[in-house]
């Protein structure tokens, strides 16, 4: 069992510290196209958190109970992929049926959690570093409520920008942009946590 230590350390680490999108580059496009209202930017992150825990968890016990067994580790990337597409279709009926305006809102983004290469990346992240399944769903949760810090500042950045006198070649893209990038700088000052 890891230290309540190590485990803060991954906690902090992978939330804020080494944040996948603002310093890892990992899940852009969601991350840029949900981000223009609060709203909708949450409910990305609540589904991108729920994935990437559950897949995570699911991750991990085929690779320790499927693919180390049977020495096929080098299918770990095909069988992540299938994982976590899967997992979405699971979020999606889920959101269709339970959340209709939501399911609306985010539209072609929800599907596109399947090819967000963040949850691949916390997927083989956690094989690398060796966690434990446990270990490995915290990791997981960090890395996807950090993605949720991000999108939902840049949501609300982005909303507060909307009523500025912006010039007309910074306008759209741009703005947000320059802004997600302003905000990796001031998201590398977490690094003196650890």
């Amino acid at each position: 069992m890891d230290s309540v230590k190590e485990l803060f350390v991954i906690l902090v680490g992978s939330s804020l510290v080494s944040n996948v999108v603002l310093s890892q580059f990992l899940g852009l496009c969601p991350f840029l196209g949900v981000s223009k209202k609060i709203k909708t930017a949450a409910g990305m992150g609540t589904a991108v958190v729920f994935v990437i825990t559950l897949a995570s968890g699911v991750a991990g016990l085929i690779y320790k109970f499927v693919l180390q067994p049977f020495g096929i580790e080098y299918l770990q990337t095909i069988v992540f992929i299938l994982v976590i597409a899967a997992l979405v279709q699971f979020v999606e009926m889920f959101l269709r049926k339970c959340m209709k305006s939501l399911y609306e809102s985010l539209g072609v983004y929800l599907p596109l959690i399947t090819t967000n290469c963040a949850v691949l990346g916390v997927a083989l992240t956690n094989v690398q570093k060796e966690y434990g399944i446990l270990t490995g769903m915290l990791n997981g949760f960090a890395t996807a409520a950090g993605f949720t810090i991000a999108i939902v500042i840049l949501a609300g950045l982005r909303e507060k920008m909307e009523h500025n006198d912006v010039p007309e070649a910074f306008k759209g893209m741009p703005t947000v942009l320059l802004t997600a990038g302003l905000m990796a700088i001031a998201f590398c000052g977490f690094a003196g946590l650890l």
